[in-house]
């Protein structure tokens, strides 16, 4: 059973005030005697006193917190954009509301329609695709939204990323200028980036003019999947040489399968990921990789975010932070 949290009046009575004065202290400490600070300080801690920040933020014009919602919880990609994003909220007194949708956009906006109750001053998203229902509510709200991870489909009011197609068409190139002409596309849960990144890939091979292949599902993506979609790659496409991943968890996965079968990366399979993560560095040999900025790209879009809630409307509509290409040593 939930237990009765101690309310103003707990803490007024405890020290023979007024609910009032409570009131005060929390709102701006200055407003009460020094000697009456100390004493409401350590009746709060006393009585674990938690502020009921509902009333707060539903009832001023600004809430002082924004709204995050993230596809995954547990793809690290997420998880480093959150870092950048928290590093500028802290350090403006913002709160963070982070809220997951699984790559749904239903439940996308069932999580908004949630947070915007909150009264949130601006939203984080990382998709491109909304439901009618999401757009509707957001043009109703009228707060500042931008759009991470990618700089170059249209946005709603901003966005901070960079260009997957061509992130994923330069990788592929670079696989292919090592001499390996069967490359493979492995990706997994088909989702907006993984599709432009096969997009990018199969630009790259009829620019070479060669066949692209893909091997693709709808989970989640992880090294037993990366394993498994390599498999799947050899049977159906039995000269593949070489692989080309959605993301560096599927690189990793199918390089292990590779040393469980025997077979040399990258002399006999040679392996490219996507994202830079730190796996990528200490596995052997060392994993070819798109590096992208994401603590940046997450620093980016809150300082962009904050600057509009606070009125500025110079920022350019879309923030392209670039990515790198690493050659590692697995292609």
């Amino acid at each position: 059973m939930k237990k009765k949290r101690p309310v103003l009046q707990d803490v007024a009575d405890r020290i023979g005030i007024t609910k009032m004065t409570v009131s005060r202290y929390l709102r701006n400490p200055e407003q009460v005697s020094v000697a009456l600070r100390e004493k409401i300080a350590v009746a709060l801690d006393e009585l674990g006193y938690i502020p009921n920040r509902a009333p707060d933020m539903l009832s001023n014009a600004t809430s002082r917190a924004i709204g995050v919602l993230l596809p995954s919880l547990t793809n690290q990609v997420f998880a480093d954009v959150l870092r950048g994003i928290e590093t500028v909220t802290d350090e403006a007194g913002y709160q963070t509301l982070v809220a997951h949708f699984g790559y749904n956009a239903q439940k996308e906006e069932l999580q908004l329609r949630s947070l915007l109750g909150w009264n949130i001053d601006g939203v984080i998203l990382t998709e491109r695709n909304h439901t009618p229902g999401t757009l509707r509510m957001l043009e109703v709200a009228g707060i500042p939204v931008i759009e991470v991870m990618d700089s170059v489909s249209p946005c709603l009011d901003m966005a901070v990323g960079f260009d997957n197609v061509e992130a994923a068409r330069q990788m592929t190139h670079a696989i292919l200028k090592k001499g390996h002409r069967h490359t493979v596309y492995l990706g997994a849960r088909l989702d907006e980036r993984t599709l432009q990144k096969q997009q990018g890939y199969e630009k790259a091979m009829r620019e070479a003019g060669l066949e692209p292949h893909s091997v693709m599902m709808e989970e989640a993506s992880s090294f037993s999947a990366g394993a498994m979609l390599l498999r799947e790659a050899q049977q159906r496409y039995p000269d593949t040489d070489s692989l080309f991943c959605t993301n560096d968890d599927l690189a990793v996965g199918a390089m292990f399968e590779c040393q469980r079968q025997g077979l040399k990366v990258p002399e006999q399979m040679a392996i490219a990921g996507f994202h830079g993560h730190d796996i990528a560095q200490v596995v052997t040999p060392r994993l070819a990789t798109v590096l992208t900025p994401r603590e940046h790209m997450g620093r980016e879009a809150a300082a962009m975010l904050l600057a509009r809630i606070g009125g500025d409307r110079s920022m350019t509509a879309a923030l392209d932070v670039g990515f790198e290409i690493a050659e590692g040593d697995s292609i």
